[in-house]
C-alpha cells in the first residue's frame, strides 16, 4: 500500500492559505499550523496585526484568486463588499492628480483582510484533505538522519478550551512550506540543524500608518474613494479614503520619515487636515467613528536570499513575506502571495513530471530561485519608492537603480496629463504589464518631454 504524502504549512496567513489551496492538489494531505485560533466570523486576530488596515488587490492578484478560487469575487461581494468604478477615485500622484485611469476593465472590489481570509478558509476546508491545527506553534525544523533533508516540525498546541494545556509532539512531512510571515524562524531553525542563515537586505524608511473606520452616513457617503500618495523626500504625508463592507468607510494616514500619524482621534483628523488635498479631511471631520484608531509601524523591506545558500536543505520552501516583505504601504503583499503560490503550483507539476515517483530531490533550492526572480520587481519598486526618504537606512540603490528612479519621476509628471502614459503605470503598478513598457517609445518620448517643465 502506498504511503500517504503529506505536506505542512507554517502559518495561516493568505500566503499559507494560497500555498495550501495549490498543495491540496499535490499530496494527500496538507496541514496548516497556525498559532492563533481562527475567528469564527471576520475579525482581526494577533498573527496579522495589520489586518485593521486598508488592503487593496491588485488587479494581477484579483485574477490569481479567482482563478484559485472560481466565484471568490462574487462571494465577496454578497457579503457586502463595494464595488468601484476605477473611473471614480481620485489619485493625487506624487506629481500631481492623476488623469482618469481603468487599471482593470472590471469594476474593483473593496473589502477588509478579514473577510477576504475568512472566505477563503471557508473554500479551503471544502478540500477534505486540507486540515488545521489551529493554536499551534511550531518550535523547530526536524532533519532526516544524514541532515540533508527536513522531515517534519516540532509544534506546541494549545487547547482552545483550556489555552493552558499544552502538548508537544513531532509531525512529519515529505514538504513543509514556511508562511509564517516577517516573524519566521527558519533562519535561526536551520542553524540549528547544521545549515547557514541566509543573507538578508533591509531598507527602512520608517514608515508608518494609522486607520480608522467610520460609519457611512452623511457627507461620508456621498465622497468619492481618494487616494493621496507620499512624495519623498518632499511629501512625506499621505492617506486614502475607500469604502468596505458592513456600509463602513476606512481612512488611513500615512507618514515616513518618522513622521508618524497620531492614533488619538483629534491627533488622526488633524494629521488629514495637513494632507495636500482636504477632500479626506472635510470627509471625515464630523463622520462618526465606529471603531478607534489603530496604528502599524513595522514596514521595513526585508529580504531574505534563501536563493544564495551555499547548502540549501530538501523538502523545504519559504514563501510569502518570510521570504520578501515588503512595505506593506505599496499594496503589493497579497498580489505576490497568490504569485508565489501559482510559481508554487508550476515548480511542483514540473517536478512531478519529472519524478512521478514524488521525488522532491532538488526542489525546494530550485524553487526558491525560481522565486528570488519574481520578487525582483516588487521589491524594486518598494525600495526604490523608500529609499527617497531622507532618513531611510539601509541598502542604498546603485546607479542604475538612481537612473530609473529619475525617469520614474518623469512618468509621474506625465501620467498627471497624459491617459495613455497613466493606463500604463497602472498597468505595472498592477502586474498586468511588465515594466519594460514603460520604456516603449511611445511612453519614453512623452516622459522625456516632461524634463525642463
Amino acid at each position: 500500500m502506498q504511503r500517504e504524502s503529506h505536506a505542512i504549512i507554517i502559518g495561516g496567513s493568505l500566503a499559507g492559505l494560497l500555498a495550501a489551496r495549490v498543495l491540496a492538489k499535490h499530496f494527500d494531505r496538507v496541514t496548516v499550523i497556525e498559532r492563533d485560533f481562527f475567528p469564527e466570523k471576520p475579525a482581526p486576530r494577533p498573527g496579522i496585526p495589520q489586518s485593521r488596515h486598508l488592503h487593496i488587490l491588485l488587479t494581477r492578484g484579483k485574477i490569481i484568486l479567482e482563478q484559485l478560487f472560481p466565484g471568490l469575487e462574487n462571494e465577496l461581494i454578497a457579503a457586502g463588499a463595494p464595488r468601484l468604478d476605477p473611473k471614480s477615485i481620485a489619485w493625487l500622484s506624487p506629481a500631481g492628480w492623476a488623469t482618469h485611469f481603468t487599471p482593470d476593465p472590471d469594476d474593483l472590489v473593496m473589502f477588509s483582510r478579514d473577510l477576504l481570509d475568512r472566505q477563503i478558509r471557508r473554500r479551503l476546508t471544502e478540500n477534505t484533505n486540507v486540515h488545521f491545527l489551529e493554536g499551534g506553534t511550531v518550535t523547530g525544523l526536524l532533519a532526516n538522519t544524514q541532515g540533508t533533508a527536513i522531515a517534519g516540525v516540532s509544534v506546541r498546541k494549545r487547547d482552545r478550551q483550556n489555552p493552558g494545556n499544552i502538548n508537544e509532539e513531532n509531525l512529519n512531512a515529505d514538504l513543509v512550506v514556511d508562511a509564517s510571515g516577517k516573524v519566521s524562524q527558519t533562519p535561526k531553525w536551520l542553524k540549528k540543524i547544521g545549515y547557514e542563515s541566509p543573507p538578508e537586505t533591509a531598507i527602512n524608511a520608517f514608515v508608518g500608518y494609522a486607520t480608522r473606520i467610520y460609519e457611512s452616513s452623511g457627507k461620508l457617503s456621498d465622497t468619492a474613494p481618494v487616494f493621496v500618495s507620499t512624495a519623498p523626500p518632499f511629501r512625506t504625508r499621505g492617506g486614502a479614503l475607500f469604502p468596505i463592507e458592513g456600509n463602513r468607510w476606512l481612512a488611513i494616514m500615512a507618514g515616513g520619515d518618522r513622521d508618524y500619524p497620531p492614533a488619538d482621534e483629534t491627533g488622526f483628523v488633524e494629521f488629514a487636515r495637513t494632507l495636500p488635498t482636504p477632500m479626506i479631511y472635510d470627509a471625515i471631520k464630523d463622520a462618526k467613528a465606529i471603531a478607534p484608531a489603530y496604528s502599524y509601524r513595522g514596514t521595513e523591506n526585508r529580504l531574505r536570499h534563501y536563493d544564495r545558500l551555499s547548502r540549501y536543505p530538501e523538502n523545504l520552501v519559504i514563501v510569502g513575506h518570510a521570504v520578501c516583505a515588503f512595505n506593506p504601504v505599496y499594496g503589493q503583499g497579497m498580489t505576490v502571495a497568490g504569485l508565489d503560490a501559482m510559481m508554487l503550483d508550476e515548480c511542483l507539476q514540473k517536478q512531478r513530471q519529472q519524478h512521478p515517483e514524488g521525488d522532491l530531490t532538488g526542489f525546494g533550492r530550485h524553487f526558491q530561485q525560481k522565486l528570488a526572480k519574481l520578487h525582483t520587481v516588487p521589491w524594486t519598486f518598494a525600495i526604490s519608492q523608500d529609499s527617497r526618504y531622507r532618513g531611510s537606512e539601509g541598502a542604498k540603490p546603485n546607479l542604475a537603480a538612481r537612473l530609473t528612479i529619475n525617469y520614474m519621476d518623469l512618468v509621474l509628471k506625465a501620467l498627471t496629463t497624459d491617459a495613455k502614459v497613466c493606463q500604463a503605470f497602472l498597468e505595472v503598478l498592477h502586474m498586468i504589464e511588465p515594466p519594460t513598457i514603460l520604456f516603449h517609445p511611445k511612453i519614453a518620448v512623452k516622459a522625456i518631454g516632461q524634463l525642463g517643465s
